[in-house]
């Protein structure tokens, strides 16, 4: 009998990762600009109290790509952790206002104690980047997924708005909390 792929999420302190989260049965919740502005936001608060550093990311329709570094706990909780779980409960809120029958898609009701509703996938993906050549590797995969067949948001990656793509390409930061690369490699 083969054994389930268990995926790394460990992440150690200053050091860059290729971060992959997932919706709950890969339903494809980012439909709304205002669940994806809860990510963004989230993440420059993240930045903004020095928690993390993001050198790109892209917000599919049911993940999310990030390129981060982590630089020191939230209190008792991990970046990542305060990440999901802060956005998690942004989104029941969110919902409960304005969407209130996707809370009741089964997927998303936990039979968890501690929670009424799970949105993210346990056990995101987190790849360690050890080189220039895997970041600019990891930062093209990023930006050209909307591009791909299976999701055609965009014709070129930096007419995707909800991506560092932009960015890279201009050096406009829509959201306020990129930092290049190229600033650690």
């Amino acid at each position: 009998m083969k054994q389930p792929q268990i995926r790394n999420s460990h992440m150690d302190f200053h050091e860059v990762y290729f971060y992959t989260s997932t919706i709950v049965s890969w339903k494809k919740l980012f439909k709304t600009d205002n669940l994806k502005t809860i990510i963004t936001d989230c993440l420059k608060n993240l930045v903004e109290r020095k928690l993390i550093i993001v050198y790109g990311f892209v917000i599919m329709p049911n993940h999310v790509h990030i390129i981060w570094e982590l630089n020191s706990m939230n209190g008792k909780e991990l970046p990542d952790t305060s990440f999901t779980k802060f956005t998690a409960h942004q989104f029941k809120r969110e919902l409960q206002a304005n969407h209130p029958q996707i809370l009741e898609v089964e997927c998303f009701i936990s039979d968890k104690n501690d929670r009424a509703y799970q949105f993210w996938q346990r056990d995101p993906l987190a790849i360690k980047i050890f080189s220039r050549e895997m970041m600019i590797q990891k930062l093209n995969y990023v930006h050209l997924n909307p591009l791909h067949e299976r999701w055609n948001l965009a014709d070129r990656p930096e007419n995707y708005y909800w991506s560092s793509a932009k960015f890279y390409e201009t050096g406009i930061d829509d959201f306020g909390f990129l930092t290049h690369f190229m600033e650690i490699f």
